[in-house]
């Protein structure tokens, strides 16, 4: 059973939900996507690519960027795991302000755009 939007959201507070609509502008106005709620995350879709949100905390939000290689050389990754089995590459990322959605955050944002899935 998935949940909706208003599931994941109500209860938080309203900077982290002000984090999470910021965070889902820029996505916008990058690309194409579509916002879906899922049991225990919110999957941001866009044709070929996507990112989880896993965590509304209450002032920051945990975002997971999935690529198939590791993009170690950044700044904006608090954590790069493998998931055992696949050729897929979790790239973690916690936004405590706006401003964290900076260029470079921007950048792999476009990429899983362009990513295949």
């Amino acid at each position: 059973m998935s949940k909706e939007l208003s599931d994941h959201l109500k209860g938080k507070s309203e900077y982290t939900q002000r984090l999470f609509w910021h965070f889902v502008d820029v996505y916008k106005e990058i690309g194409n996507i579509t916002v879906r709620p899922t049991k225990s995350m919110i999957a941001i879709v866009g044709k070929t690519g996507c990112a989880y949100i896993t965590r509304l905390g209450k002032d920051f939000m945990d975002v997971t960027f999935p690529f198939d290689q590791p993009y170690n050389d950044n700044l904006c990754f608090a954590k790069i795991a493998q998931v055992p089995g696949q050729k897929q590459y979790n790239h973690h990322f916690r936004m405590m302000r706006e401003e964290d959605v900076n260029g470079e955050v921007r950048k792999y944002m476009k990429l899983t755009l362009k990513k295949a899935v």
